[in-house]
């Protein structure tokens, strides 16, 4: 009997009533950030998520 090993584990970061934010850990170890914001969801690979981060901070 072989074991799944491409489970894809996810995790809730931020939620409000109109927006979440999760982050999955991909089999490979590669953490996906996703941003949903009513029907749309954008994707991040790490870095693109640190300099999105980065982006908002800058935000006054």
């Amino acid at each position: 009997m072989s074991e799944n090993n491409n489970d894809i584990h996810s995790t809730t970061l931020a939620e409000t009533e109109n927006y979440i934010i999760w982050k999955t850990v991909e089999p490979d170890n590669e953490e996906t950030f996703h941003l949903e914001i009513n029907n749309v969801t954008l994707h991040f690979f790490m870095e693109e998520w640190q300099e999105f981060v980065k982006l908002m901070s800058a935000v006054k």
